[in-house]
């Protein structure tokens, strides 16, 4: 297996698979410090693995490092509290969650950087112990297949991003606890066991900026984040349209709204504060989600005011609204033995090796009708900056494309004569939005270096904010 080194420098982004494999060999290397271990199994039958680095000695040798058992394959998701980390009680826990969503895949790579980097500079470890859950949809990621996309329309080609209801983050969200699927109660049960003091979410946009939601504002963020995006050349997202109207306290940092007030989340069905971010709220953790692009945008770090917003969101919902009509029209083509069958549950589609693929695009339709009525409403916002409407922009044109290009491969998979004519529309978005946008890529080493400084930035401002109101 090549290793993560070698990974990086080819622009790939690991598998599930080659992740296990060298998170296997970093356990193996430091048997002492480092413990790998399964926190649940996916719906495929996959496993979700956990790698942990023990805490080292806290100030004045209080937290030790603590006795880890060796490293271990076995599927003990509860009772396994403080192994390669803190005792229950005697430290603090961080857990870093990688591979939430199917379509992210920078997040894996992230993780294992930032566990050798711990072992290289033990000083974060300080009565800390850090989680790392390698990848949290290991089914969706399979389904994702583009470990090297040289372009958005090679990203595109392979492209898979699941219904939310099937997302591990968002599932509570949308679904009631007895139907929550097991990625998820894997993911929950970690955090009840951890209790981590700081949750990071490694996230990633196709196109556009970096920037950082925050379920608790963590004061003194904004100034290294900032400064690292600004030395790998990377666009701090101002405007960020997952963000909207949330309190922001530096460029690029988002505060999400507190249970009890009125926003949740822009665009979206779902609610935020129902989220696994949400959980460790229980513990009174802190949940960060950072946010690194594949292809970065000048476009949405432009602080400008936009001359005319509800205009230009006028036009973006209208072509939002055509562009989806352009896919629901190929998925009304694509007959009637692709559409739900007879039987119970998210699987009942007729085909079953299409299925996953179909709900996502039934998914992501369904949304845009209310995402384009958000657009053009009442409350759409009479000022706003040039880098807010550019982050519109590319959230609108990511809808579509995403819906056709999944449909594509159902298509082609099926031999069907609508999918030339699909081709033909998925590359000639992928090709404008990178026009419109100057799409300029970001190599996979430097998006895991900026998301492992925002990470270490992260958890050394929220000790510092501890030790100053003396919670640390």
């Amino acid at each position: 297996m090549a290793s993560l080194v070698t990974l990086l420098r080819d622009m790939c982004y690991p598998t599930p698979q080659e992740l296990g494999l060298a998170a296997r060999a970093l356990a193996d290397e430091h048997p002492g410090e480092v413990r790998l271990r399964q926190a649940g199994t996916s719906r495929a039958g996959q496993p979700i693995w956990v790698l942990s680095v023990a805490a080292t000695a806290g100030p004045g040798g209080a937290n030790g490092p603590v006795d880890t058992g060796g490293t271990a394959d076995t599927a003990d998701t509860a009772g396994t509290a403080g192994t390669a980390g803190t005792a229950r009680g005697d430290g603090r826990d961080v857990l870093v969650v990688a591979g939430a969503h199917a379509n992210e895949p920078v997040g894996g790579a992230t993780a294992l950087s930032l566990a050798r980097r711990l072992l290289r500079d033990p000083a974060p470890r300080a009565g800390c112990g850090w989680h790392f859950l390698l990848c949290a949809d290991p089914d969706g990621a399979d389904l994702h297949r583009t470990p090297r996309p040289y372009s958005l329309l090679d990203y595109h080609r392979g492209f898979y991003r699941p219904p939310g209801p099937e997302q591990p983050e968002w599932a509570p969200s949308l679904l009631p606890a007895d139907r929550l699927p097991p990625e998820t109660l894997a993911l929950i049960a970690l955090i009840d066991e951890l209790r981590p003091v700081l949750q990071v979410s490694l996230h990633a946009t196709d196109l556009g900026g970096s920037w950082v939601q925050l379920t608790r504002d963590i004061p003194g963020l904004a100034e290294p984040f900032g400064k690292s995006a600004a030395e790998l050349r990377i666009p701090v997202e101002n405007g960020a349209s997952d963000a909207a109207g949330w309190p922001s306290p530096g460029p690029g940092i988002f505060v999400i709204p507190q249970p009890g007030s009125e926003a949740a989340g822009a665009f979206h069905p779902e609610d935020t504060r129902l989220s696994t971010w949400y959980h460790a709220h229980r513990y009174e953790g802190t949940t960060a989600i950072v946010e690194v692009p594949m292809w970065a945008s000048d476009l949405v770090d432009d602080p400008a005011p936009h001359p005319d917003p509800r205009g230009a969101l006028r036009m973006l919902a209208g072509r939002l609204a055509a562009d989806a009509a352009l896919v629901g029209a190929a998925r009304e083509r694509a007959g009637a033995r692709d559409r739900p069958g007879p039987g119970p549950g998210p699987g009942a589609y007729e085909d079953p090796a299409a299925a996953p693929l179909l709900r996502a695009v039934d998914w992501t339709l369904a949304l845009i009708p209310r995402i384009t009525a958000e657009w053009t409403g009442a409350g759409a916002p009479a000022e706003a900056t040039a880098a807010y409407i550019a982050s519109i922009d590319a959230f609108g044109r990511r809808l579509s494309l995403r819906a056709a290009a999944m449909l594509l491969r159902v298509l082609r998979a099926q031999g069907h004569p609508a999918a030339p004519g699909l081709d033909r529309l998925v590359t000639g978005w992928c090709e404008e939005f990178a026009a419109r946008f100057g799409a300029r890529w970001i190599p996979v080493a430097t998006q895991v270096e900026h998301q492992s400084r925002t990470v270490l930035a992260a958890y050394d401002k929220l000790v510092a904010a501890d030790r100053s109101t003396g919670r640390a």
